[in-house]
């Protein structure tokens, strides 16, 4: 009898530790699920802190801009319109930028269609289009004096020439599918070498399902379009002054482009060259962005 007791007490531990094992696997393989979403809920309430809020904006019935923007616009501060590059959304290409930069500007910060939250039914797929959505959006705001940061959207030919060496479609670099994509694309963007290899596969793809699998066809459309189209051998000139800030190893867009720009723009523009930093100066170099940001604004 008593040998029947225990192995009753002995089966009940066995089947609630099964039980509870099971509950953990199943709690961590849903964590390690959303680990990215997770980081990027951690960024969203990030740019909280920073005293900025989320708002749509409809521009029609077929177009919404989504936005983060200060909460109590200052008029004793200037305001700064900052718009992410190709492939990255705010949260993830600004978290170096957003909380140096909210203390001294009004901060309107833009998801670009089809990035993050923004979405068109419009066919146009022009960098054109993104623009004239941009100015309209902040027209609806109230916002018609602004000073703009923006980095890597465009480059047209240059960007289609350097893409192709490598032997791959550029919007398959651009609007990666698999871990080694990005991996590429990262290293492509960086100065440093290999700089995410040491992130697991599944981490990756979290990334690749985040930030790349919403709206995929559309931004394949924006990447084609961007590549394929005829460079404007009429370039305009920009009368309002310029700040044209380059690293001394991109391997997107070589240096001699940066010279090349500058001369295009003439009198009204200043190079400032990043030691040490590639296509992503803001992530490898942001606190010299940022001197150079609020020194070149506030003067």
């Amino acid at each position: 009898m008593e040998s029947k007791n225990v192995w009753q007490l002995i089966s009940l531990y066995l089947s609630t530790t099964l039980a509870l094992l099971r509950h953990l696997v199943l709690h961590i393989l849903t964590f390690n699920q959303s680990i990215i979403k997770f980081m990027d809920s951690i960024l969203s309430f990030y740019f909280r802190s920073c005293g900025l809020s989320p708002i749509a904006v409809d521009l029609d019935d077929q177009t919404t801009l989504h936005f983060w923007v200060t909460n109590h616009r200052r008029f004793d501060k200037p305001t700064l319109v900052m718009v992410h590059g190709y492939g990255g959304n705010p949260l993830w290409q600004f978290i170096y930028q957003v909380g140096p930069l909210s203390r001294r500007f009004n901060l309107f910060i833009p998801d670009l269609l089809f990035f993050g939250k923004s979405y068109s039914k419009s066919p146009i797929r022009s960098d054109l289009f993104q623009a004239k959505c941009l100015l309209n959006g902040l027209g609806k705001l109230g916002v018609d004096r602004f000073s703009v940061y923006a980095i890597s959207y465009g480059g047209d030919e240059q960007r289609a020439a350097q893409l192709s060496e490598i032997g791959r479609h550029p919007s398959e670099i651009l609007v990666p599918k698999k871990p080694d994509d990005l991996r590429l694309l990262v290293n492509l963007s960086m100065c440093k070498e290999n700089a995410l290899n040491w992130v697991p596969d599944f981490l990756m793809r979290q990334f690749i399902t985040l930030m790349y699998d919403h709206c995929r066809k559309e931004k394949i459309e924006l990447a084609n379009y961007l590549v394929e189209k005829k460079a404007d051998t009429n370039l305009p000139v920009i009368s309002q002054e310029t700040l044209i800030i380059w690293g001394d190893h991109d391997k997107v867009f070589p240096l001699e482009l940066a010279y090349k720009l500058q001369r295009h723009l003439g009198s009204n523009s200043r190079l400032e060259i990043i030691k040490n930093a590639g296509h992503a100066a803001n992530m490898e170099s942001p606190d010299e962005i940022n001197r150079l940001i609020l020194s070149f604004v506030s003067s």
